[in-house]
């Protein structure tokens, strides 16, 4: 018993310790009062990036340059659905730095396209490939585009194909017989 009551006080001094503590703790700031001396902080760190920023632009200008292409837009004419169709622009470096296409995005899943994958030198051009497959269905009017960005300004730039589609009776054909 008299081990117990000892034990028993011993928890009850810890307790109070700890209650203690946490009244002792500083309070914790509700706001930030503004000095000179964390002002004086804050404007150079923003200098900093202010500085670092300029710097990047001025790397990024330094590489740009431009690009053209010998269409924007490409006619498919009537197609039949299901079926594939394949158009090549050309893109040809204008600019004296190296030209990197740096992504190719099409607006629809039907639409396939594929960047040249090195850079093109001042003066040479390559191809951006685009497939065009209108699948089961898909019929009417189609108007689609490619976006390409690079490092040029601006650094985007839309291609657009258009079709106009229609059934496939051999498509009718797979279709009926499975």
């Amino acid at each position: 018993m008299k081990t117990q009551l000892i034990l028993l006080s011993s928890l009850l001094l810890g307790l109070q310790a700890c209650s203690n503590q946490e009244k002792t703790k500083a309070p914790e700031p509700t706001s930030i009062v503004a000095t000179e001396a964390n002002t004086k902080e804050l404007q150079e760190s923003l200098k900093d990036v202010a500085e670092e920023e300029k710097r990047l632009a001025e790397e990024a200008k330094a590489n740009m340059t431009t690009m053209s292409f010998n269409v924007l837009n490409h006619e498919f004419g009537t197609v039949k659905e299901d079926t594939k169709h394949l158009y090549n622009f050309v893109v040809t470096n204008t600019g004296k730095k190296p030209l990197f296409i740096q992504d190719v995005k099409a607006s629809c899943g039907c639409t396939t396209p594929k960047k040249p994958e090195k850079a093109i030198a001042p003066g040479k051009s390559d191809v951006i490939a685009v497939e065009f497959h209108p699948k089961v269905g898909q019929l009417g009017r189609q108007d689609k585009t490619v976006t390409v960005m690079a490092n040029t300004n601006p650094g985007m730039v839309v291609l657009k194909i258009g079709a106009d589609v229609i059934k496939n009776p051999a498509t009718e054909q797979r279709i009926s017989s499975n």
